[in-house]
Parts: C-alpha cells; structure tokens; sequence
C-alpha cells in the first residue's frame, strides 16, 4: 500500500469559461490545507489571470465559496504559483501578481510532483 500523502500539488488549468472545474480546483486546494497538508496550487492557462489582484474577486458561482477566498487561504498557508510560459502569453510578470504568488516554469513542478509524500491533482 502506497504511503500517505504528504503533500498535494493541484493544478488548475481553467479560468472563468469552465467555473465549476476552476472553482473544484481551489476548493480542493484549501480543504487539503485545512486538513493539514502541505499544498501546493499551479495555475495555468486561463487559471493565471486568478493571480492578478481583482481577479478572483470578479467570479460567482453559486453555492460556492468565493474563489478570492479560497486563493487567499491558500496564499497565507500555502504555495501559489503561476506557470512561466502561461505567464508569458499573458504579459504578466512578477509585479502583475498577488504578493506571495510566484511564477515557475515546467521543471519546478515537476520537481514538486515527484517528491516523496507528494500527489497531484489536475483540474
């Protein structure tokens, strides 16, 4: 039998055009948190535009908890990061994110989800 998880690594790779999965994505990310794990979420395609500040507070979903929320819950225990070449694409640099969010390339995540401990979830 596999070894407990240690750490959980989510990766969203949706933005506002699939709601439900974005939302999913960050839910999941903030209840492993509070249950203790190690959390690290990526975001990537239309996910990144939920590092800019004002951003995550533009989505609704019903009987949801607020996205804004939940990327902050996460900001103030977790990791956040946003994929370099998604990044790219969208001209954001370092000054166009949240403080505490950083942008990493492809190898940085991999790194994470090869770790001892770690799992991943892709949304």
């Amino acid at each position: 039998m596999d070894s407990p998880a240690s750490a959980l690594i989510v990766k969203v790779t949706c933005g506002p055009e699939a709601l439900e999965r974005l939302n999913q994505g960050f839910t999941v990310a903030a209840t492993a948190l509070a249950s203790g794990l190690e959390v690290s979420l990526w975001l990537t395609g239309e996910a990144s535009w939920m590092a800019v500040p004002g951003r995550a507070e533009e989505v609704d979903l019903p009987h949801a908890a607020p996205l804004a929320e939940l990327r902050d819950a996460v900001l103030e225990g977790g990791r956040l990061t946003v994929c370099g070449q998604c990044a790219a694409r969208r001209d954001l640099g370092e000054a166009d994110v949240l403080p505490g969010v950083v942008i990493r390339g492809a190898a940085a995540f991999v790194e994470e989800v090869v770790a001892p401990g770690a799992r991943a979830l892709v949304y």
